[in-house]
């Protein structure tokens, strides 16, 4: 029978989820770990694979002493896989060693990436339709990303992004043949699957563009046109590129048809005038430089000479006053050092002066860089030096610039340089950072008021001949604007903005302005009269605008929030805040406006001096509405267990954001987290508790996503203490409450609230609710091994939800009853529950649900040493929470495992399956991970 085995051809597939064939039988290939390493193989198509990547593929990080012998071990397992009957220890023929090297033996005909790159390179030599129809039947033997569902951390590895990316750059050459030949009807699934895996690559956005037209669908090209272009502004904040720029432009020919009755002709080779395929661009985020830089010569070249001078140098810290210039040096600073850092540059803004809870942490900073640097949110770590750690893991293998910006004190920006390796931190801070000068590679750089030199070439550069025509007068302004480069550039916009107005005249006004800001000193109080020239320029809707942002719970806003602050329309909003911009009154940046804070404080004097307070207590609830009825609609996309009741339309008439789904929903509560959390502390006060504890729950689902579980009690607690004498509210935040320490391993204080939740839903007769509630009180005792307290909970639950109908809640009561049963020694009727539970689970097609039954089963098999059922049903319920994509839950069932093996006194397969299991929770911040890491310690 071994022979005949032999004997049938093997064929494996790595173009999406990896797979291997004996024939016409699909082969198990075993563990995540082993499918790894197979994975990796195919990805070299038969090229060698050391020990050493096999390692650091399976362990990121700290691998164990016996990591060597953990791959020799899998790579037996999988040649037996291949080669059933082969001897322990035996080299094979399919799966070869050499050396400290292995490789899989494979033809072109076995391997769909080998067959994909024969059909690719025949098509690149062929052309017109028999090319196309070469390159449709390359892309139809994809089925996923490159080893799919093998992602660790959430990224994936650099060989399987570069085999996709094969796969790109064959769209976008299948997608120029068909355009050429006139059948790109052909290719256009393949471009808009393609397109949706990678929705900031410019080059295929742009071929799906004139793919559309060319099929007749100019009106749909359009409108993908606006959603790149809003994408690319939301999420890198940058404006599309040559390419898709192009292809918009060939889209509005008004000689294509937009009706979709266009014929599908070829296009014209201008059309076709694209960039080479690129694999994705790093990130870019740099603000734009300034186009009248000047002066400060001696700063640029002190920072040079650090460089040159240090070769460790890994931070360039800058400071000065307000207004100072210390961003415009930055940034300048940047742009010409970009060059030598090939891997691209990140940007925040810190927010190091704001008021209190606006200054940007470094886990919200670094939450951003490692979103920007492709780790998705789940797999960042809840814990700050964990991210740290992350952040400088990555970066230790790249060259990169990062800025930032407004930064407050050595705390906030000490976890955000990095490590070892060749990056660069430019920071700036309007107060000298204690700490800088101690740090190795970290260089301070103080920058001063401009010379008066300096300030003459400003003003000159800006002003051309008038500033040369007038030397007095340009001595005037400077000396009024104390050479400070902000009230410098303010003055010199105003003028430009004013052509019949002498520079003699602009210094007169200054001379005679009634100084404000008279709180932030001499120098401040100069600028009160600068900023006012701006002011007065300003149409009467744009002023009042102006004097309503400081109102604004944060230092920055996006355009809806604007807008319901001022009572606005949306398109009103924008166009006044371009406005404010177009007077340096505010900054854009990432889909949001920014103020200064020097002008944040004069905008705060006129609103007080100017508005009535009932206007601006009508402002401030109108940005309250807003946010309330946006952060309701936000959270439905989550799908939230228990949604929550819908707020009341805005008295006012103001309307909340809409949402296209769930990633849209995401990244407006990463964005507006610090103003929601700000509203939830502050709404109380106001007289709107509701809108305090709605919003609060409203957020619950964003921060389980994101693992923010120490931000989610906060909020929780804040909102609980909003509840007042409304028991329903009460119960809710209770149970979210618990909800929180749960995920903090806080089991006491998680039974405290949902006994406090359980009576409120009692008395309010809300059964269901009380029933998830007996539910989740039965879990923590089961956890806390009083087991017969565990049953009582969930036989209550399971006769409330019986009254309501509830099958699944009754049916998730049976399984903790069983797994009770099963502790107490009762394995009979367990065994026998569980079978039930898990019938019931199969018919209402809950995944979950009959993977945890399938888990607790085989643990109960384990139990009265049924050891072939154990681990049959075992595997089951991985693959069934590997199918559905659950790692927590397939890292507790090889906890068990783990478990089993050391309890039978098998140390090695104890350990193997406890370090599968920490490989499944890598990047977050289980408690289970910390007690997994404890075994393998324990073990060693």
């Amino acid at each position: 029978m071994d022979r005949i085995e032999m004997t049938i051809p093997l064929s494996f597939a790595v173009l999406g989820p990896v797979r291997a064939w004996r024939g016409q039988s699909e082969i198990d290939l075993g563990t995540r770990q082993q499918r790894l390493i197979l994975a990796l193989l195919l990805a070299r198509a038969g090229g060698a694979v050391s020990v050493a990547e096999l390692v650091d593929l399976l362990w990121e990080s700290d691998p164990p002493p016996s990591a060597v012998n953990v791959v020799h071990r899998h790579v037996g397992m999988l040649r037996r896989r291949f080669e059933p009957g082969l001897p322990t220890r035996a080299a094979g023929s399919v799966l070869i060693r050499d050396g400290a090297e292995y490789r899989l033996r494979i033809d072109g005909e076995s391997l769909d990436l080998l067959r994909f790159r024969r059909l690719v390179a025949q098509a690149a030599d062929s052309s017109g339709e028999p090319a196309v129809a070469l390159y449709r039947e390359a892309l139809a033997l994809w089925r996923d990303r490159c080893a799919s569902g093998l992602r660790t951390g959430g990224r994936a590895h650099p060989e399987f992004v570069a085999v996709d990316g094969e796969r790109f750059a064959a769209v976008r050459a299948a997608t120029d043949a068909a355009l050429r030949a006139g059948c790109v009807h052909a290719v256009l699934p393949a471009i808009r699957l393609a397109a949706e895996y990678e929705p900031l690559d410019e080059a295929l956005q742009a071929r799906l563009l004139l793919a559309l037209a060319a099929d007749g669908r100019r009106a749909e090209a359009l409108a993908a046109y606006a959603d790149i272009e809003h994408r690319l502004a939301d999420e890198l904040g940058i404006q599309p590129g040559g390419d898709l720029r192009a292809a918009r432009d060939s889209l509005l020919d008004h000689d294509a048809p937009a009706d979709g009755s266009g014929s599908r002709r070829g296009v014209g080779r201008a059309e076709l005038e694209l960039s080479p395929p690129t694999r994705a661009e790093p990130p870019a985020q740099l603000p734009a430089d300034h186009p009248h830089f000047t002066g400060r010569r001696d700063v640029l070249a002190a920072a040079e000479e650090l460089l040159a001078g240090d070769r460790r140098t890994s931070a360039l810290v800058i400071d000065g006053m307000p207004g100072v210039g210390k961003t415009t040096l930055a940034v300048h600073l940047a742009h010409q050092l970009a060059a030598r850092y090939p891997d691209g540059q990140l940007h925040a803004d810190l927010r190091g002066f704001d008021s209190g809870d606006s200054v940007m942490t470094p886990a919200e900073a670094l939450r951003g860089f490692l979103w920007s640097l492709g780790v998705a949110p789940a797999a960042i770590p809840a814990e700050l030096h964990a991210q740290a750690g992350l952040y400088r893991s990555i970066l230790a293998e790249r060259r990169m610039l990062i800025l930032l910006d407004n930064c407050r004190d050595w705390d906030q920006i000490r976890h955000l340089l990095p490590g070892t390796g060749g990056s660069l931190v430019i920071a700036t801070s309007r107060r000298r950072i204690t700490g800088v000068a101690g740090q190795a590679g970290a260089h301070p750089l103080h920058l001063d008021l401009l010379t008066h030199a300096e300030a003459r070439e400003l003003l000159t550069h800006r002003l051309g001949d008038a500033a040369a025509a007038d030397p007095a007068a340009v001595d005037e302004i400077i000396a009024r604007c104390g050479r400070l480069p902000l009230a410098l550039a303010l003055v010199a916009t105003r003028s430009v903005g004013r052509p019949g107005l002498s520079l003699p005249a602009v210094a007169g006004e200054l001379a005679e302005a009634d100084g404000r800001l008279a709180g932030f000193g001499d120098t401040h109080a100069d600028l009160e009269a600068i900023f006012s020239w701006s002011y007065r320029a300003l149409t009467p809707e744009a002023a009042r605008l102006f004097r309503l942002l400081p109102l604004h719970p944060a230092g920055e806003l996006s355009a809806e929030a604007a807008a319901a602050l001022g009572g606005l329309s949306l398109r009103c909003a924008r166009g006044l805040l371009a406005e404010l911009g177009s007077q340096l009154l505010v900054q854009p940046g990432n889909g949001r406006w920014r103020m200064h804070d020097l002008l944040r404080a004069y905008a705060v004097e006129l609103g007080e001096e100017h508005d009535d307070a009932a206007e601006r207590d009508a402002a401030i609830e109108r940005v309250y509405d807003y946010y309330q009825l946006s952060a309701y609609a936000a959270h439905l996309p989550l799908q939230p267990q228990v949604p929550l009741p819908e707020p009341e339309p805005s008295e006012r008439g103001v309307t909340g954001r809409g949402f296209t789904g769930r990633a849209d929903a995401m990244a407006w509560f990463a964005a507006e987290q610090r103003v929601l959390t700000a509203i939830v502390a502050r709404a109380k006060e106001r007289g709107r508790p509701r809108t305090a504890w709605q919003i609060a729950l409203a957020l619950q689902n964003f921060f389980q996503d994101t693992a923010q579980f120490r931000q989610w009690a906060a909020t929780m607690s804040t909102g609980l203490a909003a509840t007042g004498d409304d028991p329903a509210a009460q119960a809710l935040l209770h149970r979210s409450l618990a909800g929180a320490c749960y995920f903090l391993a806080d089991l006491d204080r998680g039974l405290s609230h949902l006994q406090h939740a359980r009576a409120l839903f009692e008395r309010l007769g809300r059964r269901n609710e009380q029933g998830h509630a007996e539910n989740n009180i039965a879990e923590i005792r089961l956890d806390q091994r009083r087991y017969h307290e565990a049953i009582r909970h969930a036989e209550a639950a399971r006769t409330l939800f019986r009254a309501e109908g509830n099958v699944r809640g009754a049916t998730n009561a049976l399984l903790i009853i069983a797994r009770a049963q099963g502790w107490l020694g009762r394995h009979a009727e367990a065994l026998g529950m569980f079978v039930e539970a898990r019938r019931q689970f199969e018919a209402l097609g809950d995944l979950h649900g009959t993977g945890t039954t399938q888990a607790w089963l085989a643990h109960t098999y384990s139990m009265i040493d049924d050891l072939p059922h154990a681990m049959a049903t075992w595997q089951q319920a991985i693959d069934i929470f590997r199918d559905a994509r659950a790692t927590h839950h397939t890292a507790e069932v090889l906890v068990s495992i783990g478990d089993f093996h050391s309890a039978n006194g098998d140390p090695a397969l104890a350990g193997q399956a406890w370090s599968e299991a920490l490989a499944e929770l890598d990047g977050t911040d289980s408690p289970m991970a910390r007690r997994i890491r404890d075994r393998l310690l324990w073990h060693r």
